[in-house]
């Protein structure tokens, strides 16, 4: 299948997932053809992901059972930008986290004792907050009681909510917010979009050339690609509606109903 031109001139994009490629359980419409139409024009793929609730090889799971193609090297994930950054320590330490099982393994395959579940929680060194289905007030009551004891506090991102077939969920932003509300402090850091750390992870994966980042918000993805230096197209299918998109300043590089409709002549 053809691309559109306006398309057809990259050579790598950077494809969003909830809101763009699926929402929930069931791709977009159109969007199993749009990918394939990308790698039949030998363009460079890599999946960027704010969700911190799977490991990279549940994406690529997902991903092939709702008809798309992935390999783990297309998969960056925010889980697995936070390990990148947190490794970076060399004084490892103590962490509790806020969120799933597979943001816990990256923290503690980063180096730090992760002490959840142990009477050494409210003093861990670092708290890291990302979200999970299971959240609970005891989970913040932790969170915060270390943040006033001192940790560190890092956000994996600061997304409100993400799309989902009955209506938006609270995301990692959201718990971000509590615990900065219960503790008085602003997270040291967050790691995933709009910041450069999973761009540039995207990057060193795929080479030198011209990149399109597509996802579904202004805040994330197009904030995101204009810190990285990198045009970006949004999709109408997730959180951004169309007279949001019409009044951002800056404007994205290209604005599209879908990513079929971006994509396909």
């Amino acid at each position: 299948m053809p691309l559109r031109p306006a398309i057809a001139r990259y050579d790598h994009v950077l494809l969003d997932l909830d809101g763009c490629v699926w929402v929930g359980d069931d791709a977009v419409d159109g969007a199993v053809e749009a990918v394939a139409a990308l790698r039949e024009a030998g363009k460079g793929i890599a999946y960027i992901t704010n969700d911190v609730r799977h490991a990279p090889d549940q994406f690529v799971r997902k991903l092939w059972r709702l008809g798309f193609q992935a390999s783990l090297d297309e998969i960056v994930t925010c889980g697995a930008a936070v390990q990148f950054v947190l490794a970076e320590r060399r004084d490892g330490g103590a962490a509790f986290v806020i969120g799933s099982q597979a943001l816990v393994d990256h923290v503690a395959e980063a180096g730090l004792r992760v002490v959840n579940n142990t009477e050494f929680a409210t003093r861990a060194d670092i708290v890291v907050v990302g979200t999970h289905s299971d959240f609970d007030y005891r989970e913040l009551r932790i969170a915060t009681q270390a943040v006033l004891r001192g940790a560190e506090l890092i956000g994996t991102t600061r997304d409100r909510t993400f799309p989902m077939p009955d209506g938006p969920w609270p995301a990692s932003g959201a718990v971000l917010a509590a615990v900065e509300e219960a503790t008085g402090r602003r997270a040291e850091r967050t790691i995933g979009k709009p910041e450069p750390h999973m761009y540039e992870t995207a990057r060193n994966r795929l080479g030198t050339g011209r990149y399109l980042a597509v996802g579904d918000r202004l805040d994330t993805d197009v904030a995101g690609a204009r810190r990285a230096g990198i045009d970006s197209a949004l999709v109408l299918t997730g959180a951004t509606a169309q007279a949001e998109a019409a009044a951002a300043d800056p404007r994205p590089t290209h604005v599209a109903d879908s990513l079929a409709a971006l994509v396909l002549r």
